[in-house]
């Protein structure tokens, strides 16, 4: 691979080659690596380990029994979080960001591994390494799209990169944990975001064509915690706000969403030291610190990162209940609602003043997101259902009435590593 740098000094875009496999991939990267058997290796979309690997990113596994720990994976600290000031230019107010400059800033690490907008399309991730703390801003923001970021690798060894922090989601996490011991750096810092839905860039820009008559003026998009979608534009319109409910959902095609993230077994970001998102924080972002690492990394920011109570409202069941039903009724497509137009309103307004919030809106997902999992794999991909998917995916099904049958069933699922496991040797 050759270097180019078309950014500002401290921000390095390295010609990628290679290409992503078919099947159900993301495209995280792996697959341009120069070991072509490094996939079958790291993927978790083949047969996971979420047991040995928590055991050795974090100094344990997971257990259920600590109450959060069921949903969210291991956590050493968890809060409500936001940065004073907020960064100019952020999704949220810049946590993420902030974290890995830190790193730069007090040489923690030499480089650090994450995505920028593509200079041809706003939307669009484009894989970089970044050497300088400031160059941290040109990356803040939402992209939408497949990244290799993991093929930023090798590139980070060749120039000398030794320490390095890396900006990722599940998948590429996943595949980065599996992968750390044979990789050959000194230390690897890992910041993760929450990821449940991906889409290709094209698809994106389709969807948001459907929201607005000049999409190309959108400059923000979030799902917020308030069942919102709110939108900004860089022409001085006021932004919007469009309830989940109202959302063109009926207009997108049925592969919108790729097979890959309706199977996804993780959505919290289990493997990484430190997962930043906004599904618990309730107005605010959601940190969740894993291990010393993450700690290590939370106080660096000092008294820049003000933090607050987790907030615990409403109650689930009949939203996810609901969410199953038209899941299981779309056969593989986008999720069906049954809802008249003329309350589809009402309900806008309602839930957020009742429905789940906080940790409770963090659950709904999780546990959304794990019913996806096992109705997709079952129609699509059943012989899959036995390697992919992991205890902690059976164990918040079960509630809804959804168990392995006898030949889904893995070593894990069956009783194995499902069982609270002894704590480890701590990390660090």
């Amino acid at each position: 691979m050759t270097l180019e740098t078309s950014f500002p000094p401290g921000l390095t875009v390295p010609v990628l080659t290679g290409a992503a496999r078919p099947g159900l991939c993301t495209d995280c990267g792996v697959s341009r690596i120069g070991d072509g058997r490094a996939c079958g290796r790291a993927c978790q979309f083949i047969k996971p380990d979420y047991p040995a690997l928590e055991r050795a990113a974090h100094g344990r596994v997971a257990d259920p029994a600590r109450g959060e720990e069921a949903f969210f994976g291991t956590i050493s600290q968890m809060h409500r979080a936001r940065l004073d000031p907020p960064a100019a230019g952020a999704q949220w107010t810049g946590i993420t960001t902030a974290l890995a400059a830190e790193l730069l800033r007090q040489g923690s690490v030499d480089a650090v591994l994450t995505m920028a907008p593509d200079p041809e399309d706003r939307w669009k991730p484009l894989p970089v390494i970044v050497t300088d703390p400031d160059a941290l801003a040109q990356c803040r923001g939402m992209r939408m799209g497949y990244a290799p970021l993991l093929s930023l690798l090798e590139p980070a060894r060749a120039a000398g990169h030794q320490r390095i922090a890396v900006i990722g989601i599940p998948c590429q996490i996943y595949a980065l944990r599996a992968l750390e011991a044979e990789l050959g750096f000194a230390r690897i810092y890992v910041i993760g975001t929450p990821c449940s839905d991906n889409t290709t860039t094209e698809n994106f820009h389709r969807f948001l064509a459907l929201l607005d008559a000049d999409p190309d003026r959108i400059s923000y998009l979030e799902f917020r915690a308030d069942f919102n979608v709110e939108l900004r534009f860089d022409d001085g319109r006021k932004a919007r706000m469009i309830p989940f409910l109202q959302l063109p959902i009926s207009q997108l095609p049925a592969d919108f969403f790729p097979m890959t993230c309706k199977t996804c077994v993780d959505y919290t970001n289990r493997l990484a030291d430190i997962t930043v998102g906004y599904m618990g924080g309730d107005g605010d972002q959601w940190i969740i610190s894993r291990n010393a690492r993450g700690n290590e990394m939370l106080a660096l920011l000092g008294d820049r990162l003000q933090t607050a109570p987790l907030t615990d409202k409403g109650k689930r069941a009949s939203a996810v209940r609901g969410f199953m039903a038209n899941t299981e009724r779309a056969a593989g497509g986008m999720p069906l609602r049954r809802m008249p137009d003329w309350l589809r309103p009402i309900v806008s307004f309602l839930q957020p003043r009742i429905g789940p919030r906080g940790l409770e809106f963090a659950r709904t997902r999780v546990e959304m997101k794990a019913i996806e999992t096992v109705l997709h794999l079952r129609r699509a991909h059943p012989a899959r259902l036995k390697n992919m998917v992991p205890a902690h995916v059976w164990r918040l099904v079960a509630p809804y009435g959804l168990t392995p049958a006898a030949d889904e069933k893995s070593a894990e699922s069956a009783g194995g590593a499902s069982r609270p496991l002894a704590p480890a040797a701590k990390q660090d």
